[in-house]
This record gives structure tokens, sequence and C-alpha cells, in this order.
């Protein structure tokens, strides 16, 4: 067993998941999954089956929200604002990443979050691939999980998100 599985942030992943489906399974990859790209090449899957979990949040409210963006797709600010219906919507930093999910960056979990964002988005686009592969936070571990797995376990909206 790899120590990265028995790091703090990728076991409280799992214990989110194993109560949820204990047959779900992470995955240490011998190459970085920082980016979709990454991931991809190292699980020698579609860029598309990766996913991207990437927070925003209200500039002036401070509210947060996690969209779940197939690797190979780029987010529309303008279709999440539309959404959402609000105009103030921005990238998050990666403090405030770090601060609301409890994830570093690259390592992006889509649950087990240690503040629970306002709402959670999956984009529709995500539903082509069997099997979707997410961090389970550390840019070296992930796990694989059927798209409508996913929708249950994040309790996301399914909504069209990207450009």
């Amino acid at each position: 067993m790899s120590n990265l599985l028995k790091r703090k942030n990728v076991l409280k992943v799992k214990k989110y998941l194993n109560n949820i489906d204990d047959s779900i399974e992470l995955i240490v990859l011998d190459e970085t999954a920082r980016t979709a790209e990454d991931a991809a090449k190292s699980l020698k899957k579609e860029v598309g089956a990766i996913v991207k979990s990437l927070l925003f949040k209200n500039a002036k409210t401070n509210e947060f929200y996690l969209c779940l963006v197939s690797g190979d797709q780029y987010i529309s600010l303008k279709k999440l604002s539309k959404i959402i219906g609000n105009n103030n919507i921005i990238k998050a930093n990666a403090d405030e990443c770090k601060m609301i999910t409890g994830f570093s960056i690259g390592g992006v979990a889509p649950v087990a979050h240690s503040n629970t964002p306002s709402r959670i988005f999956i984009d529709e686009n995500l539903n082509r691939f069997d099997i979707v592969y997410a961090a389970a936070g550390h840019p070296y571990v992930v796990f694989g999980i059927t798209f409508h797995n996913l929708c249950l376990i994040t309790k996301g909206e399914v909504k069209k998100i990207i450009d």
C-alpha cells in the first residue's frame, strides 16, 4: 500500500466514499493528476473522462459553488452566472479553495469537503463516459465512478455549464 493512501485528506475521501459504496477503489497514479491532461495520461483514458473540480464564488456574498466539469471542456462563467442568478461570480483563489474544500488545487475531491459549498453543479457533458475519474484529496490519487453515482454522492445539480 502506498504511503499516499495514508495521507489525511486521502483517508477523509476514502472514509466518505466507503460510507456510501465500499466498492469504490482509490487509484494511486505513477504520475501526477494535477491537471486533467496529466490524469488522463496516467490512467490511459480520454481527457474528457477526468473530472475537474473547480471552485467559484459570489464576489459580494462569499457563497461558494463547486463545478464538476469534463477535463476536455471549459466552464462558461456566463452560463454559471445565469444559473445562479448573479453576475458577481468569479473563480476562487487557491487559499479560498483550500479553506472551503479542505483540498489543495490539483487534488480537490468532489466530496468530503471541510465546508460544504452553497451548491454543486455537474456538467451534463460528463455523462458521455461510463466511468469518470475524480481527485481523491491528493494530486496522485483518484477514484473511478459512474456519472450517475457521482451525481448521487455529491447531490450535485446536473446543468450545462460549459462553453
